[in-house]
């Protein structure tokens, strides 16, 4: 489903902030994953400071171009970031739910 431009403006905006204001960004591949267990990861990162976003590749890649040293890796299916000011906190998050 297409966005419209305003949207898609808000959600460069959005993810302007977590590059800026992160101290650690992760990305996540979330295909297959059931709504409820995406609502119990959500509260999970919410309870302990890491932000969770969706958005479209594309986005992602305009966001974050140019903003890390190396080569962006091809991320195919569904990608999300989980953020936050905490430097291992979303990698260590991510890590738990994925054990589960």
């Amino acid at each position: 489903m297409a966005i419209t431009k305003e949207k898609k403006q808000t959600i460069l905006a959005k993810l302007d902030g977590v590059k800026t204001n992160s101290e650690s960004i992760v990305f996540v591949k979330f295909n297959g994953l059931a709504v409820a267990a995406s609502t119990a990861m959500r509260k999970d990162l919410r309870e302990n400071g890491v932000g969770y976003l969706v958005a479209k590749k594309t986005l992602m890649k305009r966001a974050f171009d140019g903003a890390f040293e190396g080569q962006m890796p091809v991320l195919d299916g569904e990608i999300a970031v989980a953020y936050s000011a905490d430097a291992i906190a979303p990698a260590q998050k991510i890590k738990e739910f994925t054990i589960k």
